[in-house]
């Protein structure tokens, strides 16, 4: 895995989904910013596009900042962009949306924040 739409990033520093980009763009992953309010702007260096749509490529991995209930949607936006996986960020599940992405053959993952899976020894191969 490469590249990751992280959808709702936030350019404010004291925002987790900041956090968070800024750290997988530390250990060398691509990192696509969503985020309609934001788009057109920079974030962490990276350009910031409204939607996934816009985006215009396939990314490998759609993580979701946004709310459970808007999940399901963005998971339909994931898999017409051709992601592999749909991560939703901790206290974010949709079981629809989840299930939605797993019929299409997508990973999923729920309630994790890539951030902190790889700080686990664990995961330390995953890290670029």
């Amino acid at each position: 895995m490469q590249s990751i739409a992280l959808v709702g990033a936030s350019p404010s520093p004291n925002r987790d989904s900041y956090q968070c980009m800024q750290a997988l763009l530390a250990i060398g992953y691509q990192v696509i910013p969503v985020n309609p309010r934001a788009a057109g702007e920079q974030i962490l260096g990276q350009y910031c596009y409204p939607s996934l749509a816009a985006i215009g490529h396939a990314v490998d991995m759609v993580d979701i900042f946004r709310s459970s209930e808007a999940a399901f949607g963005i998971t339909e936006e994931a898999l017409e962009i051709g992601a592999k996986v749909v991560w939703m960020q901790l206290e974010i599940r949709n079981r629809a949306a989840a299930k939605l992405a797993e019929y299409a053959g997508l990973k999923v993952v729920m309630n994790r924040c890539p951030k902190l899976e790889l700080q686990k020894p664990y995961c330390a191969n995953l890290q670029r």
